[in-house]
């Protein structure tokens, strides 16, 4: 017999059950917004619907139109990330700013994904990346320590965020835990060998699939090779992405084959995405076709490339940033077995 359906989120009992962790979710919150402000970041309020969702290959927005007043439909999209907007005020002249604000992805609903979520974003002109890495590591025991929580738990791993973190190259990360030699696969330039990566698969004993794009074999590896890995016993920095694998970031000095880019992860769980920001309209227009080429072969769609925002980038300094889920942090912090246990009112269910 199928398993008895859950009582509504709005009913009474089940509020009450879930009511300690809301109230833990807004003491995070304030906390969060107190640290920001101590650390002298700019709240912004970027606009949620816009001509351009974002130009990443497996993101998937919502689309909508906007009627004019002549009747005229225009497409537009609820953005997947506030990004966009917030370069666009980095070349206004703004230099250290953030945004906590719901951004809504759609194709995702599991116990770590949900299409309507809060997103903490945040970025610093003329800094290094480390410098948000480290801003992440010290957002993360905020959690905990806002919470009270000794460690996170999550499906039967567990992570000290007090511990001090671990960093590891995305290269290494796939020799040690996949025997993979991931820049073996790739030119001097970066540009990735999809055969070579299956030869690799198939000589370790890995299931080659029938997509045999490069592309795909990574994420395939990282999903079910390293990230298990990550973030286990304490918070995992996972740094230098391939180039190929980071649209938005910029190269890493003498290395065309890795760019500025990180994840972080906890108990396996990703919880943060950033980078030293890429700032060449030109390079950036190249990668957003060919992420726009890939989202058409893949799912036969594409989205529209925001010219606003290339045009902003001749304006925009150098910059480090992160995209941090602020749900899913809440989940850790919280011992909450599933992000909508952690939201007030979750998309209907």
């Amino acid at each position: 017999m199928p398993a008895p359906k859950a009582s509504p989120w709005w009913t009474p009992e089940r509020h009450a059950d879930r009511r300690p962790i809301l109230l833990a979710r807004n003491r995070f919150d304030a906390a969060l917004r107190s640290w920001l402000a101590a650390n002298e970041f700019l709240v912004v309020d970027p606009p949620g619907l816009q001509r351009s969702p974002g130009n990443e290959a497996h993101l998937h927005a919502f689309g909508t139109s906007m009627i004019g007043n002549d009747g005229a439909a225009e497409a537009m999209y609820l953005h997947t990330s506030p990004e966009f907007t917030m370069k666009k005020l980095l070349a206004a002249g703004e230099v250290r700013i953030a945004s906590l604000q719901h951004v809504w992805r759609n194709r995702e609903r599991s116990a770590l994904h949900h299409p309507e979520f809060t997103m903490l974003e945040w970025y610093r002109v003329g800094e290094p990346y480390d410098a948000i890495i480290a801003d992440c590591v010290a957002i993360i025991r905020l959690a905990a320590d806002t919470t009270g929580i000794d460690q996170f738990n999550f499906r039967g791993r567990v992570c000290d965020p007090r511990a001090e973190a671990e960093r590891i190259s995305v290269a290494d990360a796939f020799l040690a835990h996949a025997g993979i030699d991931l820049l073996a696969t790739m030119d001097d330039l970066g540009v990735p060998d999809g055969d070579a990566l299956a030869v690799q698969m198939a000589d370790r004993g890995l299931d080659v699939p029938e997509d045999r794009s490069w592309s795909y074999l990574f994420s395939r590896i990282l999903v079910e090779k390293v990230e298990p890995a990550l973030g286990n016993g304490r918070v995992t920095i996972l740094d230098r992405y391939p180039a190929c694998e980071a649209a938005l970031a910029r190269r890493v000095p003498g290395d065309a084959r890795v760019s500025e880019r990180f994840e972080i992860y906890a108990c396996g769980v990703e919880l943060a995405n950033g980078f030293g920001e890429l700032t060449d309209a030109a390079e950036q227009r190249l990668r957003f076709e060919a992420e726009m080429a890939e989202k058409q072969r893949i799912y036969g769609e594409r989205y529209p490339i925001d010219e606003d925002f290339l045009a902003a980038l001749a304006l925009m300094p150098e910059a480090s940033g992160v995209a941090l889920g602020f749900d899913r942090l809440v989940m850790l912090a919280t011992g909450a077995p599933r992000i909508e246990a952690v939201l007030w009112a979750p998309v209907a269910e």
